[in-house]
């Protein structure tokens, strides 16, 4: 272990994660002192060190700690990719992660911030790249993608080693070329971000467009 990182490991280890069902995002129990929870899943949560803020480290729950070598294999076949975080190291309860400053595009929606074309251009050529290198990019939604300096990165690639099409990416794809001029610069609300996201990932609609039909619906309660 990096000798800079034993501080950071004895921090850790005062911090336990517990995994919740229904895919609810973890439990953080334990001291924190001088570290800083950046992000929080389903499986880890992600700390950063205020003497190290170069660094992410992503601890697991106990019971999704088979996950950090499949996960570490991941951004080793992405390590030549501009569009990841760049994985240092792999331990028994955490990954140790290069930070990464922007803001969500989820974030983005919330405060009215520009999301720019060359995000969505990043986004489909990480994509190429992840299907180059025989993973399947999965999981890519608003919350795993930051406005960086204008550019994207995508921050969680969790899920790159299953199979399947979730859909995620193409439905955002899409909803950006149709309907972002519409919304382009205004915060929108909270509440109504939230409402879309239940809606969704009740997957109750015939197509997307059906979706955003339903969704734009919401605007004469938004104002």
């Amino acid at each position: 272990m990096e000798e800079q990182w034993l501080i950071v490991d004895k921090l850790l280890s005062e911090i336990k994660i517990k995994s919740n069902p229904s895919n609810k995002p973890v439990t953080i129990t334990g001291s924190t002192n001088d570290l800083r929870c950046i992000g929080i899943g389903t499986d880890a949560a992600v700390f950063q060190y205020i003497n190290l803020p170069n660094y992410a480290f992503k601890l697991f729950a106990d019971d999704k700690q088979d996950k950090i070598q499949l996960e570490a294999k991941v951004y080793d076949k992405l390590k030549k990719s501009p569009y990841f975080p760049t994985c240092f190291a792999a331990y028994d309860r955490y990954l140790v992660l290069s930070f990464e400053s922007g803001i969500t595009l989820y974030d983005c929606l919330l405060q009215g911030v520009h999301i720019p074309y060359q995000v969505i251009k990043d986004v489909e050529d990480a994509r190429n790249y992840v299907v180059k290198q025989k993973l399947n990019p999965r999981d890519i939604h608003l919350k795993n993608i930051l406005l960086q300096n204008g550019r994207a990165k995508v921050i969680d690639v969790s899920e790159y080693c299953k199979s399947g099409d979730d859909h995620r990416w193409e439905h955002l794809r899409k909803g950006y070329d149709a309907y972002y001029d519409k919304i382009d610069g205004k915060a929108i609300p909270f509440w109504l971000m939230e409402t879309v996201q239940r809606w969704y990932n009740q997957r109750s609609f015939a197509s997307i467009d059906e979706f955003m039909k339903d969704v734009l619906k919401l605007k004469f309660f938004w104002k």
